[in-house]
């Protein structure tokens, strides 16, 4: 089966609320696509590129991955190179793409980690894989306690004077890590651009630092997992599909999770506040997530093109009443059913 060739929609900038990243000046749409273990090898070549099409035409011009995102890793990047030159040869400079290095990629001492060595290597290998010269956005994909902080800044600021990256950024870094790889990449003049870690109403750890240090560093927020991998939407509610994340081997989410009393209590009285607002759970939850002014996106995945249209929708109605935030808190209570 094949599809018409593409033609992006004339109105695909009109509507999104972009944010400035930081004190930069790249801006980003408010949700921004990831194509993390949604986007691997057992997933239809065809819907993959529907979702990439359609999610662009609703102004979504971020696209989020990592080099071993898939599965198995490496797939999600092979996947997104071929949509790239099928369907957004001439549109590349509409879009940001980034990608990541960090953790397991092949075997080897290599392989993982922060090392020069590895991220060059690895944002080679990623570039191959897209097809492209370079990405806009090349991050550190977890802190390295084996490796000196200056050397893996140092390949990052190397990636950006390259060409091979037009942004440096972090992710999964403390507040204090973070203050000091901003530091280290100032003083090699490759300002430190953005920072992702996860943010949801389960997962609020970056409330107690990070988003202070951000702040005052003018760096951006990618939040990831806002819908904490399904659980803070209603799919959950009335038992584990068998077809689902949590139904199926993945490790990230459990049925154990899922069938927590604490879960389902908290989940359910997060749902009636956001049936109060008009909303469903999963676009209160991307509405709550993009509530602080830190925060330039918010990254989601899709399974379909009208999953990615609800959450789009989202964008209809981003604020909160005083009184709705306090009942959330009633129910977003930090580490619950991680």
């Amino acid at each position: 089966m094949s599809i018409d060739a593409y033609s992006p929609a004339a109105y695909r900038f009109d509507n999104t609320p972009y944010r400035r990243v930081g004190r930069s000046g790249l801006q980003l749409p408010p949700i921004s696509l990831g194509l993390w273990q949604n986007f691997g090898e057992s997933r239809d070549p065809l819907t993959l590129r529907t979702i990439v099409r359609r999610a662009f035409d609703l102004g979504v011009t971020h696209f989020d991955l990592a080099n071993n995102y898939g599965p198995p890793p490496g797939s999600a990047e092979t996947h997104f190179g071929r949509i790239l030159e099928k369907d957004f040869g001439s549109l590349r400079d509409e879009m940001v793409i980034s990608t990541k290095a960090g953790y397991q990629m092949w075997d080897g001492p290599y392989g993982d980690g922060g090392s020069r060595k590895y991220l060059l290597s690895s944002l080679d290998q990623s570039l191959g894989r897209l097809g492209l010269d370079y990405v806009d956005i090349f991050y550190h994909h977890r802190e390295d306690p084996d490796t000196p902080l200056e050397e893996t800044m140092g390949a990052l600021a190397h990636a950006v004077r390259s060409g091979k990256a037009l942004y440096a950024g972090i992710s999964n870094y403390s507040p204090e890590k973070t203050r000091l790889a901003a530091r280290i990449l100032e003083d090699l003049g490759t300002p430190l651009l953005i920072h992702q870690p996860s943010y949801s109403m389960f997962n609020r750890h970056i409330e107690n630092g990070l988003l202070d240090t951000v702040d005052e560093l003018g760096v951006g927020l990618a939040a990831f997992s806002p819908l904490q991998q399904g659980l803070l939407t209603n799919r959950y509610m009335s038992g584990v599909p068998q077809t689902s994340r949590a139904g199926s081997s993945s490790p990230s989410l459990s049925v154990k999770q899922v069938n927590d009393p604490k879960y389902q209590q908290r989940v359910r009285g997060l749902s009636e506040i956001a049936h109060d607002r008009g909303q469903s759970l999963a676009q209160m939850a991307l509405a709550w997530a993009l509530r602080h002014p830190q925060v330039s996106t918010a990254l989601v995945g899709a399974s379909s093109v009208h999953q990615l249209e609800q959450n789009i929708d989202t964008l209809k109605k981003l604020d909160f009443t005083a009184e709705e935030l306090r009942r959330i808190d009633e129910y977003a209570v930090d580490g619950t059913a991680r």
